[in-house]
């Protein structure tokens, strides 16, 4: 065969076979290529690493983020098999919220909602309608704020007693540390004019007769003999306050004081698939609570974190149950009182310094700041990284800042001042509003703040959270320059509160806080760019898309 033939029938075979050769070499680059479950591209990715860098993509695998990057570089190494195009939007970390009461949440879904109203006849004009809609044997409402009123004092039963003298009224103060109850209901509870109890107040008035309020430890007596919650109405109000939560990009809640029984129902429905936000729960200060499981240790799951102990140090500042070092401006001989003695507190902190349990206390005013840090001072000596918190920590003495210097973590709540700016000076004076809501300060002595909004308290939306860190104004804009603006935090600060933050206060930052190799797969997608936006449109920030695990769940 001649030279030209050869080359002639050479160059055929390999036009015959390049096509295979190619699906070969392709097939080859693929097999050589790791399967992933998703890849998230098109995005202004915040990831809230060390760096704060921004990137455009990231890739997901059984839950866990395992590359961020461009999207070029990872198709290159990836095959995917779901590709989502965030459209350009803004993603974020799963956002924390530091300090709430989710169950709470949920159960208020089933009460008559008293938030924002405006004048006790609105409170009452409220629960009639929903009695009539709603009938029961017993009649619970939350969310009335007498300080939002143009009269601004506590109301009395008188009006329940009329309207509802058989059955039982209970109507919760918006801060949870005040009730409003009929006289059946101090039947029921066995609380006369005469009844002492520690740490709260039966508010008489001033012929001494009870005017149905009852601020802080009184309360429990009510609640001993108030109908408990069956089954389907608690898990109803843990779903629904999940679907709440979620529509707002929030992924983990820290639940602040609960009960074994609660905990182990929202165990068993995560379990099952039925609840899939993350929960870190705080145990309520009960023997019970304690004893079952300080022995245990800590109990951990991917969604499950019960590790800390939730105390009250005293009540709130809005019924003036907060405990100050001289008395309140607006109220002269009037201290507040401590919820648990401060001897109690001491003993408490040795106890859990001795576990493996962080000790989450509530304190709002500047004595019960100052018993408090130095019950942990006291406790923690030599003891490391123990990560104890402070429930916010919102009025406190110019020289008890310094011990946030040595690991306590503050855990505050940006809304609170923002709410409160409008009366708080009444309660303190001028002098020690300075040393209220002061959340730059405490950043800037503890190193980080965690970031949360006490809901139901206040709103869910953690946007608002953001809003009032970086603004320390309301929605309105109100007032100009912001509510001692020295105290606002940066965007990157408040963001890292809501995430990285939050995630180091729960012990919990290697598996969440920020979208890096290893952590979960939590983020949350904005529809504006949280970073960027002007600050009055903060407020309207919405969720497009909240993920849990790589999965969305809204």
């Amino acid at each position: 065969m001649g030279a030209k033939k050869r080359y002639r029938r050479a160059k055929r075979d390999v036009l015959t076979f390049l096509p295979f050769f190619v699906i070969v070499i392709f097939v080859a680059c693929s097999l050589q290529k790791e399967r992933v479950d998703l890849v998230v591209h098109n995005a202004t990715v915040y990831t809230v690493d060390a760096n704060f860098s921004t990137v455009g993509a990231f890739a997901v695998e059984e839950g866990r983020i395992v590359a961020v990057g461009t999207l070029d570089d990872l198709l290159q190494k990836y095959d995917p098999g779901e590709m989502f195009d965030a459209g350009g939007k803004t993603i974020v970390p799963g956002l924390i919220d530091a300090h709430c009461h989710f169950y709470g949440l949920g159960l208020n879904q089933q009460l008559v909602d008293l938030v924002g109203t405006q004048s006790f006849g609105e409170v009452i004009g409220k629960i009639k309608s929903f009695h009539v809609e709603n009938p029961s044997n017993v009649l619970r409402g939350r969310g009335w704020d007498q300080n939002d009123w143009a009269v601004k004092r506590f109301p009395t039963k008188t009006k329940l007693d009329s309207l509802f003298p058989n059955i039982p009224v209970v109507l919760e103060r918006v801060d949870g540390h005040a009730y409003l109850v009929n006289q059946n209901v101090l039947d029921m509870a066995g609380i006369t004019a005469t009844t002492q109890v520690d740490g709260g107040e039966v508010v008489l008035d001033g012929n001494g007769d009870m005017t149905g309020v009852l601020i802080d430890n009184p309360m429990g007596m009510v609640d001993a003999v108030m109908p408990k919650p069956d089954r389907a109405s608690q898990i109803k109000a843990l779903k629904e306050a999940e679907n709440i939560c979620f529509s707002y990009g929030l992924t983990t809640v820290n639940d602040a004081g609960l009960d074994r029984s609660t905990i182990e129902l929202m165990d068993s429905l995560q379990k099952t698939g039925d609840l899939k936000i993350r929960v870190y729960a705080m145990l309520s200060n009960k023997a019970a609570n304690l004893d079952y499981y300080l022995p245990k240790g800590p109990v951990k799951t991917d969604r499950l974190h019960v590790c800390s102990v939730k105390v009250y140090g005293d009540g709130a500042l809005g019924s003036r149950g907060a405990t100050l070092k001289r008395p309140y401006a607006d109220k002269p001989g009037h201290h507040g009182a401590m919820v648990t003695p401060v001897d109690e507190i001491g003993n408490l902190a040795e106890r859990l310094a001795k576990s493996g349990f962080q000790m989450n206390t509530h304190a709002i005013g500047d004595s019960a700041n100052v018993v408090v840090l130095r019950a942990y001072e006291k406790a923690l000596r030599g003891m490391g990284d123990r990560r104890w918190k402070i429930e916010h920590a919102q009025v406190l003495d110019t020289p008890d800042f310094a011990f946030f210097e040595k690991g306590i973590i503050p855990s505050v709540q940006p809304t609170h001042a923002t709410s409160d700016m409008y009366w708080a000076q009444d309660r303190v004076g001028p002098e020690r509003i300075n040393g209220a809501y002061a959340f730059k300060t405490l950043l800037n002595k503890a190193g980080l703040v965690a970031l949360g909004t006490d809901f139901p308290v206040e709103q869910v939306s953690p946007f608002l959270t953001f809003y009032a860190a970086v603004t320390r104004q309301d929605v309105q804009g109100f007032p100009k320059g912001g509510f001692l603006p020295v105290e606002r935090l940066s965007r990157e600060e408040a963001l890292k509160g809501m995430t990285i933050w939050a995630a180091y206060s729960n012990f919990e930052e290697t598996e969440k806080g920020s979208i890096e190799v290893g952590k979960w797969a939590d983020f949350t997608i904005l529809d504006r760019d949280i970073m960027k936006v002007p600050v009055e449109d903060i407020p309207a920030l919405q969720a497009a898309a909240t993920y849990v695990a790589g999965e969305r769940v809204k």
